[in-house]
């Protein structure tokens, strides 16, 4: 099916007189119902519930995969992270351009069908070459989920009620990272004593089945997104930069880079550096604390993984709900009275983030500081909905996608150097092994205090510009 472009505007910048442009004769359609905006947020989180159930599952089969492929820990870890990232880095925000310029549903419908086909290749896979390949196709192929949702809901969802939609959407990350493991597991047993089986020439180990019976859901997903009715995309504020429509291929192939959308993020830097920088510094934080709690808790308390994730799972479990009702509730109470409520938010539970990341590798037993990191991790899950929120609010709407894009690689990319980064502290600096809470200290209380800051720095140019929209809104 030939996918039409959404309508964006034909000059560099939009000047706001051209009643009849595009994007003003799709402000004028019907509103977009309730029951269709709550339709399209259902579907992307049963979608986002899919790709996080593949990832939790996928890195459950880890050491099946290293033996029955003889790989060592550093290839498992290259096809577990950085595979990913340098694919989101040449090929996510070229994809995420297609948010900005097709109908998003259909956008979506594509990226599940790959995510759901590729899923079904790796449980093909005959050697680690061909393994590689399936991850790193399977993260093009997931790289426009999150800009192309976002900017759908931006688009389907009030301001008012923005934020609520955002906290639901979270969901599907719960859903996913907390059933995964307990029906993973279970699947997991199941096919242990399944005997390879020869298809085609092709040789499908037991534990194979289940990544190709992975794929399955995604496919179903795929068709759902079609029944997602479009809403129009909002005309966009007087004098903002968008990518020229009448221009050469090479301007054209420039735009995919996120050329424009980096224009618009320098051109509202006020705004948008404190915010990306903040989310940047606190992710090498978060990513570094979760990868080295658990060698944490066995080298300071003694407990073993068993302990540790009884423990630990159920915690998580509770502190992701309460921080999601937290969070919105929290944004909708702020938002009464500050126009910036949601960078405000953003910047109070980074701050308690930062009080909880530092106090819990000093508690004096494993339940106390597994206790202090939930609430920690409650404080991020509410945090992580309002700074959601206000980038979408303010993003340009023909540059969504790809400033949604940019704003997750600096999570993605920067949050993959945590477990590097404490690890380097730990070697460098502390030496001592058993010692490995002074690093998440040391870490901690460097890092997410500067994270604080800079959110806190965003507040006021945040709140002007949301001011200057609402009232360009107003006048319109």
């Amino acid at each position: 099916m030939a996918l039409a472009p959404a309508p964006i505007a034909t000059d560099t910048i939009w000047d706001g007189d051209d009643a009849a442009s595009p994007d003003a004769a799709a402000s004028a359609r019907p509103p977009y119902s309730t029951m269709a905006a709550y339709w399209a947020l259902f579907v992307i989180i049963l979608a986002t519930f899919v790709t996080f159930f593949e990832q939790v599952v996928f890195a459950m089969l880890a050491e099946r995969i290293k033996a029955d492929f003889g790989l060592s820990d550093s290839q498992l870890g290259f096809l577990a992270g950085p595979a990913s990232i340098i694919c989101y880095l040449f090929v996510g925000i070229p994809l995420a351009r297609l948010a900005d310029i097709f109908p998003r549903k259909y956008v979506l419908a594509g990226g599940s069908a790959a995510l759901g086909i590729i899923t079904s290749m790796g449980g093909l896979a005959q050697n680690f070459g061909q393994f590689v390949g399936t991850r790193v196709f399977l993260a093009a192929g997931g790289s426009a989920h999150a800009p192309s949702s976002y900017s759908l809901l931006a688009d389907a969802f009030p301001p008012r009620i923005l934020t609520r939609a955002f906290a639901l959407l979270q969901f599907g990350f719960i859903g996913g990272t907390t059933l995964g493991p307990a029906v993973g597991g279970m699947l997991i047993a199941m096919a242990a004593g399944w005997a390879p089986t020869q298809h085609g020439g092709l040789t499908i180990l037991g534990w194979q089945w289940l990544m190709i019976w992975l794929g399955l859901p995604a496919l179903f997903v795929a068709l759902l997104f079609l029944t997602v009715k479009e809403p129009p995309r909002q005309a966009p504020p007087a004098g903002t930069i968008m990518p020229p429509t009448n221009a050469s291929l090479g301007r054209r192939i420039l735009t995919f880079t996120g050329l424009d959308a980096a224009k618009a993020i320098h051109a509202k830097r006020r705004v948008y550096y404190p915010l990306f920088a903040g989310l940047a510094l606190s992710a090498i934080e978060v990513f570094g604390l979760q990868f080295w709690r658990v060698p944490f808790m066995i080298r300071t308390y003694g407990w073993n993984e068993a302990q540790i994730g009884a423990v630990m799972g159920t915690m998580t479990l509770a502190a992701s709900l309460t921080g999601l009702l937290l969070g919105g509730i929290f944004v909708e109470w702020l938002a009464k009275r500050h126009a910036d409520a949601n960078v405000r938010a953003a910047a109070i539970f980074f701050g308690c983030v930062t009080i909880c990341a530092i106090l819990a590798p000093l508690m004096p037993n494993g339940y106390a500081s597994l206790g202090v990191a939930s609430i920690g991790a409650m404080f991020g899950i509410a945090g992580a909905v309002p700074q959601n929120a206000a980038i979408q609010r303010v993003a340009p709407n023909a540059m969504r996608g790809q400033v949604t894009a940019i704003y997750l690689f600096m999570f993605t990319f920067f949050g993959a150097m945590g477990s590097f980064l404490v690890g380097l502290v730990q070697d460098y600096i502390v030496g001592d092994p058993s010692q490995l809470w002074k690093s998440l200290v040391m870490t901690a209380g460097v890092l997410l205090p500067i994270a604080t800051l800079c959110m806190i720095r965003a507040i006021r140019p945040y709140r002007e510009e949301v001011e200057r929209l609402a009232a360009e809104a107003a006048n319109s």
